[in-house]
């Protein structure tokens, strides 16, 4: 291959490095560039770790004249246990940067996946690994190519590869970091508080009043639980209700901005003219929740857990919705009165003996069947608070 033509699939690595969005993008157009220039490739595949909680890598497969396979590697998948018995663990535990097996005569079939590919009909097996050296998390890539002719790859066309694989690599960090960037933040600020982040509401204070229906939950007589259980069973119990919880938030198009401790808080942004469909769907997460929250400790209860209860308070008003903190050290939240009064009538739900209690303003503005349970005081607010709970939860 000339001189010329190495340069442009670099150019070409480089430009889509810079616009594509995932991997996929850059291992099947990389492979259909080189098999028009003669390259005999069958099947190739990126390979990088993930940054991802629930993703230990990320993988795109190419095969020729088929669709380009995107697959997350999760924790604890036999993806993920399989991984000391693949090609690219073999070259990383021997500190070597490229393998090649000869699946014609045989080569590397005690690996599950050249195994397959030599019986379909694979003859030649090439594995690079290209390193981010100052990298901690993003380590590198693994690239490989599976050739089915007679003979494999030449000599001069795996010289290309190693020529072209910095601007793959390069290109593919590109992609991963923007990615993980994306995916990160989401995870631990929320999709819609992410989003609003990485289009440059970043500045400490930038922000702005809006309503919206709160839902604060909180796990009934949880301290106790800390006294009879191990910090790393207290931190399952934890998760699974705040996967549960996060489950019907979410799918009531709600969001959760906080955990603080053992308690949640979500939003579901509205404006003052639509504030009711915002309290229905908050009071709809609440009650499902709630439903499920009580299969949750029926099954773990079998199995001799404890029964955790879990109190929710639905509230509805404006509150400043954005950066706040110190100089180095930001929360994207909200804050306000309402907040502080949801915060203030979920210490109620013990007192009455209610695991769903609703503000007077939520009460109005859904304007489900309700019941009126009495005006309380609230720590810090100076207005006693009028407060209620679902009619078809009376007794």
């Amino acid at each position: 291959m000339e001189i010329q033509e190495i340069n442009d699939h670099i150019q070409w690595l480089i430009e889509q490095g810079i616009t594509c969005e995932h991997i996929g993008e850059l291992v099947s157009g990389l492979c259909e560039r080189l098999i028009q220039d003669g390259f005999p490739i069958w099947r190739a595949s990126i390979r990088m770790p993930s940054l991802h909680p629930m993703y230990r890598g990320v993988s795109a497969s190419f095969v020729r004249g088929g669709a380009t396979i995107l697959e997350n590697a999760e924790h604890g998948s036999e993806t993920e246990r399989n991984f000391e018995k693949t090609p690219i663990f073999y070259l990383l535990s021997r500190d070597e940067r490229r393998g090649r097996w000869n699946l014609a005569k045989g080569e590397g079939l005690q690996y599950s996946e050249l195994n397959e590919f030599a019986q379909a009909g694979g003859t030649d097996h090439v594995t690079s690994i290209f390193e981010f050296p100052k990298e901690v998390t993003l380590r590198g890539l693994g690239f490989s190519l599976t050739s089915d002719a007679p003979g494999g790859f030449s000599d001069g066309q795996l010289e290309v590869i190693e020529q072209l694989l910095p601007a793959l690599g390069l290109a593919a960090y590109r992609v991963a970091v923007s990615k993980t960037a994306t995916e990160i933040l989401a995870v631990y600020t929320g999709a819609k508080t992410s989003a609003r982040i990485l289009s440059g509401e970043t500045r400490r204070g930038m922000g702005g009043s809006i309503n919206a229906a709160i839902l604060l939950a909180d796990l009934r007589d949880f301290t106790a639980l800390t006294e009879a259980y191990e910090p790393a069973e207290i931190v399952g119990f934890l998760n699974e209700h705040f996967d549960l919880i996060d489950r019907h938030v979410e799918e009531n198009s709600g969001e959760i901005l906080k955990f603080m401790g053992d308690s949640v808080l979500a939003i579901f942004p509205t404006d003052a003219e639509d504030s009711k469909r915002a309290c229905l769907a908050a009071l709809a997460s609440a009650k499902n929740l709630l439903k499920a929250n009580e299969v949750l400790n029926s099954e773990r209860t079998l199995d001799g857990g404890p029964d955790i209860g879990v109190d929710v308070v639905l509230h509805v008003g404006e509150v400043f919705y954005g950066n706040v903190g110190a100089r180095g050290r930001l929360d994207f939240t909200v804050i306000g009165r309402a907040v502080n009064e949801a915060s203030r009538l979920e210490k109620l739900c013990g007192t009455l003996g209610e695991n769903l209690l609703m503000s007077e303003s939520f009460a109005k503005t859904c304007t489900a069947a309700s019941e009126y349970l009495g005006s309380f005081d609230l720590r810090g607010v100076s207005k006693r608070a009028d407060v209620f709970r679902l009619a078809d939860t009376a007794s």
